[in-house]
């Protein structure tokens, strides 16, 4: 599918893997929504990138400003392209060292944004895609993140590894759901990559995940996930499928740090 002269939406576009995604499909000739939830930030942004790009704020767990950003995304052309980076990170064991459950709290409202959120966006991206023209035998495609964790959640990663699971187990059903309507579904799973997210992380942590990871043995570059949103947008084949990006990691259980970062809110 072309991007040149469609519309596109990129939650969680105001910083790592969905600002590198944002800035490769504008240099692709799509215009695009950046949706995020710092509403400054966001807009100085769209300013710096030019008039294809403009700022939504949204929390993606909001309908109607998941809604809004979407009819403004509309108005610049077909939309026909959306990705799902938004979401947020935190750590926390089961029981703790002091014998203190995890705050149910806390690994609900991870799930919430992570899960949730994405879900909710998938699903009014699609609304609006299934009236689109056919272009090329399809209608839109909707890119959801994922991570590594879904499959090698670390220690204190319960909640985390969960929805991130959750988004990798609803990638087919979904991609089942919309095909009818000409819509694909596709999710990637990063492992760590170079974003304000990682720079949280502990030097010791980022130091023994790049030492886990195969080749090549440092961290992913945003831009390289931004690469891969572009070929999934524009290879027609690439459905209901959960790509790994991780320089063929396999994470071991660690300390509760949180590999797969995707982009903050």
């Amino acid at each position: 599918m072309r991007l040149d002269g469609t519309a596109a939406v990129v939650t969680g576009g105001t910083s790592g893997l969905g600002l590198a995604t944002a800035q490769r499909l504008l240099r692709a000739g799509a215009a695009v929504v950046l949706v995020g939830r710092d509403e400054r930030r966001g807009r100085e942004l769209a300013a710096e990138l030019g008039g294809r790009a403009q700022f939504a704020p949204a929390d993606t767990r909001c309908a109607e400003a998941v809604a809004a950003a979407l009819d403004l995304a509309a108005t610049q052309g077909p939309l026909r392209t959306v990705v799902n980076c938004a979401g947020i990170v935190a750590s926390a064991r089961t029981v703790d060292r002091n014998g203190v459950a995890a705050s149910l709290e806390a690994f609900n409202e991870l799930i919430q944004v992570n899960l949730v959120g994405t879900f909710n966006v998938l699903r009014l991206a699609a609304e609006r895609m299934a009236g689109n023209t056919v272009d090329a035998g399809e209608r839109g495609v909707v890119i959801n993140t994922a991570s590594v964790a879904a499959f090698e959640g670390q220690q204190g990663q319960a909640a985390y590894a969960a929805a991130k699971a959750g988004i990798v187990g609803m990638t087919l059903p979904t991609a089942r759901d919309l095909a009818p309507a000409l819509i694909r579904v596709v999710t990637i799973a990063p492992g760590l990559f170079d974003t304000p997210m990682a720079a949280a992380v502990p030097e010791r942590l980022r130091t023994s995940l790049v030492e886990q990871t195969a080749h090549p043995k440092r961290m992913g570059m945003p831009d390289e996930f931004a690469a891969l949103v572009q070929h999934v947008v524009e290879n027609p084949m690439l459905n209901a499928e959960v790509i790994r990006l991780d320089g063929a990691a396999r994470v071991a259980a660690g300390s509760g740090g949180s590999p797969g970062n995707t982009a903050s809110r």
